[in-house]
């Protein structure tokens, strides 16, 4: 093992375009990876989810089965996304929830969206095409193209 791949988690089943560069520190499984994006350390990036090329996604950022990132855009540093409106551990019965138990809700950022540091997206969100989500944002409604949003709720500035 060499010094750079000593700190990587990446599954057997990641599909890495050409160029993409890696931090340590990072757990990618199931999830594709376009052309030259980069990628900070302590991300997760979860089964399902798809990241374009040229983009970057900065560190301690978490992206979700179900996020769909188109490509040029930027994910600033502590990014959550979510894939559940109403997530729960167990069910019913009192059973710990499995696959299952519940269904994904998935998530779309369009093609050169920034989204900026500490924000959170939550699921059956599309930001548009060049919207720019302020730091520390709360998205809970879709976000138009070229709009600028922020704050909790993020509303158009």
């Amino acid at each position: 093992m060499t010094a750079m791949t000593t700190y990587l988690c990446i599954a057997d089943d990641v599909k890495l375009g050409q160029g993409v560069k890696l931090s340590k520190f990072i757990n990618l499984y199931g999830c594709t990876v376009g052309d030259k994006t980069k990628i900070g350390a302590f991300v997760e990036i979860q089964k399902n989810a798809h990241i374009g090329k040229n983009c970057k996604i900065s560190s301690h950022t978490f992206i979700c089965e179900g996020v769909v990132i188109e490509d040029d855009v930027f994910v600033g540093h502590g990014v959550t996304f979510i894939n559940d409106t109403y997530p729960r551990a167990t069910t019913e019965a009192g059973s710990l929830q499995t696959e299952t138990d519940w269904k994904v809700e998935p998530t779309l950022v369009k093609r050169g969206a920034s989204i900026g540091s500490g924000a959170t997206i939550l699921a059956n969100v599309t930001i548009g095409e060049k919207a720019l989500i302020g730091a520390g944002s709360v998205v809970t409604k879709s976000v138009p193209p070229n709009t600028t949003v922020a704050g909790n709720p993020a509303r158009p500035l």
